[in-house]
C-alpha cells in the first residue's frame, strides 16, 4: 500500500514498512460501522488513519449528513429535524453549517459540466432577515430549457412600501447592494451562457445596462409581469403562457423546499450568508434531480 502521512508526508515504503510507516493496529467507528487500520510514522512519531485527513473528521453522526440536507431542503426546520431525526437542534445546525461550505463552489462546479447555455431567465426573489423591515434581494438566473440553476446572489435592499418609513425610523437608512450583487452574479455568468445567448427578464429598469454591459452580444427581452396567481403564492404567474414560467417556477419551487422562504413561516433568516449557503445546497439538489430525471 502507497500513501502519505498527513503530518509530515512522509511516502510509505513498502520495502522498508519497519523503517518509515508500519501498521498500528484498528479501530471501529461506531458511526457508520467500519473498521478502519490505524498506522504509526516513524519520522513524526505519531499515529493517523485513513480517516485522519478526511473532512468527516470528529463526526459522530455522519450517517445522517445526507438526511439533514435532505429535510432541510424538503422545507422542513431545522428544530423539526431534530425531532424527526431525534438528535440535538445543535447537530443539526453543525451538519448544515458543514454542508452549505463548499456548496456554492460545488454548485460551480457541477454547472461547468454543461455545454454554454443558449437561453437564460433572471429575476430577483425577494425575502427578509430577521424581520420584514430588513429585506433581501435573491438574484437568480437558470437555464430556459431545464430549469437548471446556474447561479444566484444574496444582497440587502432598503425597506419599501407601507412599511418603509417605519423601518427607516427604527433600523436607520439600509444600503441597497442589489446593483452590486447583479454585477458579480453576471460576471460569474459569463463562463456558463454564451456570450449570443436569448437574455429574459421582466421589466425592471436597472437590468438592461448590466446586461449590456456583461453580454454586450446577447438578445436582451423584457417581459411584462402578470398578476400572481394564488397557487404560486406571487411567483407563478395567473397567464395562459408565461414567457418566464422556468425562472418563475424555480423561484416557486425555492419557497415551497427551504422553509425560511416560505411565505407564511417563523422560521426566519438570521444571517444572508446562511440564506446564501442554504439556496446553493438546494440548488445543488435541485440541478442533481433534474439530471437524473
Amino acid at each position: 500500500m502507497k500513501f502519505k502521512c498527513p503530518y509530515c508526508h512522509t511516502q510509505r515504503n513498502p520495502s522498508s514498512a519497519s523503517r518509515t510507516i508500519r501498521k498500528l493496529g484498528s479501530y471501529y467507528r461506531k458511526s457508520d460501522g467500519q473498521h478502519l487500520s490505524r498506522f504509526w510514522c516513524f519520522s513524526c512519531r505519531k499515529s493517523f488513519s485513513a480517516a485522519t485527513s478526511s473532512p468527516l473528521k470528529g463526526q459522530k453522526k455522519r450517517h445522517l449528513n445526507k438526511t439533514v440536507c435532505d429535510l432541510l431542503t424538503g422545507g422542513v426546520s431545522q428544530r423539526e429535524a431534530a425531532r424527526i431525526l431525534k438528535i440535538n437542534h445543535k447537530t443539526v445546525v453543525r451538519k448544515f453549517r458543514f454542508s452549505i461550505a463548499t456548496a456554492k463552489e460545488e454548485l460551480k462546479e457541477w454547472n461547468k459540466k454543461f455545454p454554454l447555455c443558449t437561453e437564460v431567465e433572471f429575476d430577483d426573489l425577494e425575502t427578509f432577515e430577521h424581520t420584514k423591515c430588513k429585506p433581501l434581494s435573491v438574484t437568480l438566473m437558470v437555464e430556459y430549457s431545464t430549469r437548471r440553476i446556474l447561479g444566484f446572489e444574496v444582497a440587502q435592499m432598503p425597506a419599501k412600501g407601507r412599511i418603509a418609513a417605519f423601518a427607516r425610523k427604527k433600523y436607520g437608512p439600509r444600503a441597497d447592494h442589489r446593483s452590486q450583487a447583479r454585477k458579480k452574479l453576471f460576471s460569474e455568468m459569463q463562463n456558463f451562457v454564451s456570450p449570443i445567448a436569448l437574455i429574459r427578464s421582466d421589466s425592471n429598469p436597472y437590468y438592461p445596462k448590466d446586461v449590456k454591459r456583461y453580454f454586450p452580444k446577447a438578445r436582451y427581452e423584457t417581459i411584462l409581469g402578470g398578476r400572481g396567481a394564488i397557487v404560486g403564492q406571487g411567483e407563478l404567474k395567473k397567464l395562459k403562457w408565461d414567457p418566464i414560467f422556468s425562472l418563475n417556477h424555480t423561484c416557486a419551487m425555492l419557497r415551497a423546499h427551504i422553509n425560511r422562504l416560505f411565505r407564511k413561516t417563523w422560521c426566519t433568516t438570521k444571517r444572508a450568508d446562511q440564506l446564501a449557503g442554504h439556496i446553493a445546497l438546494y440548488a445543488l439538489l435541485h440541478n442533481r434531480r433534474l439530471a437524473t430525471g
